[in-house]
């Protein structure tokens, strides 16, 4: 593989395992219920977090929120937590926080050098704020569902052997997909000047 330049901070290379995150949650997170907060609600924790409602920021490091996200996580080590979308689990945040904290425990993310996070991008007020974050997360106590008594084992147990079945064919596909990636880089590599781009052209039909 090519050596990368000091001056030049190329793209990193696309994974195929590293969507297997967003798989999980599509699968677990995505059957989480929401209980719909009203007017009230949402003042009231807008309240406790000291945000404006008019001119909402984000509860983690200030700048202006963009959506609203889950403060104690819905998975965690690949399985559901139980905990669900509802107004006592859900904080104001820009895209940076929600991006960045991902499954993580908040406090310990929020205080931490993980990329991107408050601190690392030396936010202020971060004492401040996760106190507010304390008061805020003692404010309801959350709700949380066993998704298995819900729905039966046997159900369950259906809907976790497909999500298996996914993440072996993730796991597959990305073997076979660095063995193309190395025959391809190679041939590349070795091809002469204009060969790739001649080849390119000539497929192209009249």
């Amino acid at each position: 593989m090519p050596k990368q330049s000091r001056l030049c901070q190329l793209p990193a290379v696309v994974t195929i395992l590293g969507r297997s995150s967003s798989m999980t949650g599509a699968f677990f997170a995505a059957i989480a219920p929401t209980d719909v907060p009203s007017d009230q609600e949402v003042l009231e924790a807008l309240g406790i977090l000291q945000i404006d409602p008019e001119h909402q920021t984000c509860a983690y490091c200030g700048d202006t929120s963009t959506e609203w996200e889950h403060l104690r996580p819905l998975i965690e080590g690949r399985k559901p937590t139980g905990y669900i979308t509802e107004i006592g689990n859900l904080v104001p945040s820009c895209g940076k926080c929600n991006q960045s904290k991902g499954n993580q425990n908040w406090r310990e993310w929020m205080t931490g050098s993980a990329r991107k996070s408050p601190a690392s991008r030396g936010g202020v007020d971060l004492d401040a704020r996760v106190v507010r974050l304390s008061a805020y997360e003692a404010w309801r106590k959350p709700r949380r569902v066993d998704y298995e008594v819900l729905v039966g084992r046997e159900l369950w147990d259906k809907h976790r052997h497909n999500w298996d079945d996914v993440l072996k064919k993730l796991q597959d596909s990305q073997a076979l997909l660095l063995e193309i990636r190395a025959i391809v880089q190679s041939k590349y590599e070795d091809a002469s000047p204009g060969l790739i781009t001649t080849v390119a052209l000539d497929a192209q039909p009249e």
